[in-house]
Order: C-alpha cells, then sequence, then structure tokens
C-alpha cells in the first residue's frame, strides 16, 4: 500500500512538473490557424501576416484554415471545441467575440468558457463616408440634415449586426437622428449601391474605403477610433467632430481552446508581440489601413468584457436579433 501511494505521489509530482514544462517542445508540428471568415477579407489579411512571421520565429508552420459562416460562429466553434494542445488557433475579429454573444439568440459556443485569449493583433476603425451628391461636408451637417428629413435618410451595411450596423445605430442613439438601416449581404454589395448613390451614407471598413476616398468616388466625414488613423491623418475622429463616444474599434484578435496549457499560451503571446514589433510587419499592416496592436491575454480579455457590455446595450437599444 505505502509503494503504490508514493508511487501515485511521485507521478502527480511529475505530471505536474510537466504541466508547466509543455512550451518547451512546442511546436513540434504543423499548427491550424483557423479563421472564421472567407479568404480576402479583413481577419484573414491580419492571420497570414502573422502567421508568417509566427512560422519563421518558431520554425514550424502557421497555416491558415478559413471555415466562414454565421458571423464568424462557424469557424469560432470548430476552434472553441478542438484539442487544448496548441495545435488549433483562432484569429477573429472582434465583432464575432463582443456583438454576436448579444446578436444570436443561441449561440453555439461560449466565447469567455470555451475559449482563452492570447493577445489582440491589430486594430482598425470604421470611417462614415457619404455619397458626393449628398450636401454634407462634416458631421455636424450630415446631422442637421438627417434631422431635417427624419426617416429619409437611408444607410447600407454588410448586414444585421455587422460593424457598420452596430457604429450607425450608436451614432443614431448619441446624434439623435433618424436614418434608416438597410442590410445588404455583405460589405461589397453595400458598397456598390452606395457608390451607386442607391443609398447615400455608409458606416464601412476603413482599408476598402480609402481608395475610393481618395478618388473622389465617396465622401469622408469622419473615423470612429478614439484616435485618428495614421491612413487617414487628415480625418476627424467622430469625438472631434462633435460626438463623442461613437466609438467602433474594429480589432483581430488569437485566441486558443480553453484548457490549452498556460506556458503555450504565453509563448505564443510572447512571439506575437515580438512580431508586432517588426517594421516590415507594421509595414504591411498599415499599408491596408490597419495598426499592429499586441496585447496580453489579460488585457485582451478586458477588452473583451468591456466591448461585450458596451454592444450589448446597443444591440437591446436597436432591438436587433439574429436567429
Amino acid at each position: 500500500m505505502h509503494r503504490i501511494q508514493s508511487q501515485l505521489l511521485i507521478g502527480g509530482i511529475l505530471l505536474a512538473l510537466a504541466g508547466g514544462t509543455w512550451s518547451q517542445g512546442y511546436p513540434a508540428r504543423t499548427i491550424r490557424v483557423i479563421v472564421p471568415y472567407p479568404a480576402g477579407g479583413g481577419a484573414d489579411f491580419v492571420a497570414r501576416i502573422f502567421a508568417r512571421s509566427l512560422s519563421e520565429s518558431l520554425a514550424q508552420q502557421f497555416v491558415v484554415d478559413n471555415r466562414g459562416g454565421a458571423n464568424g460562429n462557424v469557424g469560432s466553434e470548430i476552434a472553441a471545441k478542438s484539442v487544448p494542445d496548441g495545435y488549433t488557433v483562432l484569429v477573429t475579429a472582434s465583432t464575432n467575440l463582443t456583438i454576436n454573444p448579444s446578436l444570436y439568440r443561441k449561440m453555439p459556443f461560449d466565447v469567455q468558457r470555451d475559449l482563452v485569449t492570447v493577445s489582440v493583433l491589430a486594430t482598425q476603425p470604421t470611417i462614415l463616408v457619404v455619397h458626393p451628391t449628398l450636401p454634407v461636408d462634416s458631421v455636424k451637417q450630415l446631422v442637421a440634415l438627417a434631422k431635417a428629413r427624419p426617416g429619409q435618410l437611408n444607410f447600407g451595411s454588410a448586414g444585421a449586426g455587422s460593424s457598420g450596423h452596430l457604429a450607425a445605430e450608436l451614432f443614431k442613439m448619441i446624434a439623435g437622428v433618424d436614418i434608416v438601416h438597410v442590410p445588404y449581404k455583405g460589405t461589397g454589395p453595400a458598397t456598390a449601391d452606395l457608390l451607386g448613390g442607391q443609398i447615400p451614407l455608409m458606416f464601412n471598413n476603413l482599408p476598402p474605403s480609402l481608395p475610393l476616398v481618395k478618388a473622389g468616388k465617396l465622401r469622408a466625414l469622419a473615423i470612429t477610433g478614439e484616435a485618428r488613423s495614421p491612413a487617414a491623418a487628415n480625418l476627424p475622429t467622430m469625438a472631434e467632430a462633435g460626438f463623442a463616444g461613437v466609438v467602433m474599434t474594429l480589432w483581430n484578435g488569437m485566441l486558443v481552446p480553453a484548457g490549452t496549457p498556460a506556458d503555450i499560451v504565453a509563448k505564443l503571446n510572447a512571439e506575437i508581440i515580438r512580431a508586432g514589433k517588426l517594421p516590415e510587419l507594421r509595414d504591411r499592416l498599415a499599408a491596408e489601413g490597419t495598426e499592429a496592436h499586441t496585447t496580453t491575454p489579460l488585457q485582451m480579455t478586458e477588452m473583451m468584457k468591456t466591448e461585450t457590455v458596451k454592444w450589448a446595450k446597443v444591440v437591446k437599444a436597436a432591438n436587433i436579433a439574429v436567429e
């Protein structure tokens, strides 16, 4: 009996020691990077930039696997239910983590229970753009026009509950205007109708909008970040334009399934922070209107919690729901 107890005690000690040394041989094989959106989007772009850098620094391939559907829920569920060994990671958008829990009546996974944060990777604001024929040159002029014509101005979005939709609903609440939502099946169709003048305004992602603004096809009024964007330094923030509180900062982050060893999380975090400081990586992101922005796991967790509360209020006030 004493021998069995001793063996169990030694075994427990060895397991405890092993639990703290998972990362010494990690990674030993290819890492799957699930992106819960189609290829070519913002999260996919950021994921591939960081995957390339991590592949080089850790001498193992980080391979992007696009699993789109349900505003990111399909791929995120796959990641959340994967083996928590560090060989499956998720790179997703903040909207998937902070808006979807309030937007969907039934989530297929619990963001805070089933996933562990590693780091934020990059950030970008949305941009308020209007068709050039709309007789406004500032946000205040737009608000004045909207108040003079309540319910007559439409705004487009990539769909109900999208970042552009929520940014506009927040704007409506703070500015006290009545503008009407026209949901589309994606950013592309919404932008096409904005360019064609079928809708007069839109809160859109910054990277695809900037070339259209520079070409004179759209007029930009402001961005929704807390500070001006280096990619559009001449544009005021919504706060500078007179509407403090209209803040929609999109970000992409990496998470892993709950139960992933803490030292593997720490190793991934350290490598992401290192990559985020590389001039070439920062320049590639900046060229697309995106800024490298890395954090500790705790900082990312706090960002998620704060924004989840914020957007839950907007979703409830606007009475938005997706089955």
